[in-house]
């Protein structure tokens, strides 16, 4: 059974760069540069983009990033804190535009 998602996939990414390599380059150049050390830790970039991945809901940045935050040496309870702040962050962000529900309506009835 095919399937949209191929874990195998993966490991192909660097094929994005075959038909404009140097755009792949800068973007790639970018992507090292920010995840990189700096004011904040390998590890928390890491959980950090754990949660931006579950909440764009790509699996492959899920197992991209899965791992990265293991390497970093994170571990099941923060990966799954992470998850639960994307969680959160999306559900409130649903819950806000429902003052738009409000808006609409108020302006409809008055």
């Amino acid at each position: 059974m095919s399937h949209y998602y191929e874990e195998n996939d993966l490991e192909r990414f660097s094929e994005i760069g075959k038909h404009r390599p140097e755009l792949f380059d800068y973007f790639m150049n970018y992507y090292q540069g920010v995840m990189a050390a700096g004011a904040l830790t390998v590890r928390e970039k890491a959980l950090m983009a754990l949660a931006v991945a579950h909440a764009v809901q790509c699996p492959y940045c899920i197992d991209a990033y899965t791992r990265a935050a293991l390497s970093a040496g994170s571990n099941m309870e923060e990966m799954t804190e992470a998850m639960h702040v994307a969680a959160v962050i999306r559900g409130g962000a649903t819950l806000i535009h429902g003052i738009q529900v409000h808006n609409t309506v108020e302006k409809i009835t008055i």
